[in-house]
């Protein structure tokens, strides 16, 4: 018998279904490795989960669901030499298409147990919440601002069904009510402005969008994306202009390259895609945190 895994399903993941996850436990088992299966039950539970897992030492920790998933088991395993690959059931399944890998349960499985664990820099925000600091790593990005209240929005029961369908109604439906606070950004000494920011480790949003081109994992910095307008024509110029892959070349976005970030403002937050609280928030590069097997 080889060494153990872990793998850490959640089964509300878009999707998720118990036929994958049986094909994921035979894969793993009849290549001679011992492996536990463990649920999430409850939003939070993969991270207690995780933290849990890297007591008993396994020698590698698959994480099965979405974006969602695999931020609760990074802020788990962080810090610690376990590495972790991934099993895409997730809605947009962002951190799959940034590292190229398969969507199919062999495919995934495969790249899990045959690749080599890479470590890379990730991204920690801290707000004050009720007077209590709170803190929380990210590996894909932080959206503050108009991204973030859409997030805030979203109708939960139409993402189970929809997917990808209630971002885009909730993003509409924030484009009727939008009225943000002006955000102030002290980034590595130099002072920006704006109404909407992405802080980002990766080149993919959304999907296969990008709205930051240059942004790597592997890099010990974020690329930042701040847009300059507030009104609703500005904000569906900006949407175009990413879908068309022009908005750095707008007048009114600035591109750039920063470790250390603090923001000031009202504005609504979300990491990796779930909502996460409201500005001012203080979001920092912290290097070497976590091994990823990609």
């Amino acid at each position: 018998m080889k060494s153990s895994i872990v793998l850490i399903f959640n089964p509300t993941a878009k999707n998720a279904s118990g036929r994958k996850i049986a094909k994921a436990s035979h894969f793993l088992r009849s290549r001679g490795y011992k492996a536990e299966i463990l649920f999430t039950e409850q939003k939070g539970h993969a991270e207690s989960l995780a933290r849990e897992a890297v007591k008993e030492s396994p020698s590698l920790i698959i994480a099965a669901g979405g974006d969602g998933t695999f931020n609760e088991i990074v802020n788990g395993i962080a810090g610690s030499e376990i590495p972790m690959a991934i099993l895409p059931l997730g809605t947009t399944n962002v951190l799959a298409k940034e590292l190229g890998l398969p969507e199919t349960v062999d495919g995934a499985m495969e790249v899990a147990v045959r690749g080599t664990p890479k470590t890379v820099s990730i991204g920690k925000i801290s707000i004050t919440c009720h007077s209590t600091l709170v803190t929380r790593y990210f590996l894909l990005m932080a959206g503050i601002g108009f991204d973030g209240e859409a997030v805030f929005r979203i109708n939960e029961t139409l993402k189970k069904i929809s997917g990808k369908g209630a971002y885009i109604f909730s993003g509409f439906k924030t484009l009727s009510v939008f009225n943000p606070d002006k955000l102030i950004l002290d980034m590595d000494g130099k002072t920006y402005t704006g109404y909407s920011v992405i802080i980002s480790k990766v080149a993919k949003y959304g999907g296969n969008f990008k709205i930051t081109p240059d942004a790597r994992l592997t890099d010990p910095f974020f690329y930042v994306c701040l847009f300059k307008g507030k009104g609703r024509l500005d904000i569906l110029r900006y949407v175009t202009g990413v879908v068309a892959g022009k908005h750095l070349g707008f007048r009114d976005v600035e591109y750039v390259r920063a470790k250390n970030i603090n923001v000031e403002g009202d504005a609504h937050i979300q990491i990796d895609g779930d909502y996460f609280g409201r500005s001012p928030a203080r979001i920092e590069l912290v290097p070497d945190t976590v091994r990823l097997v990609f």
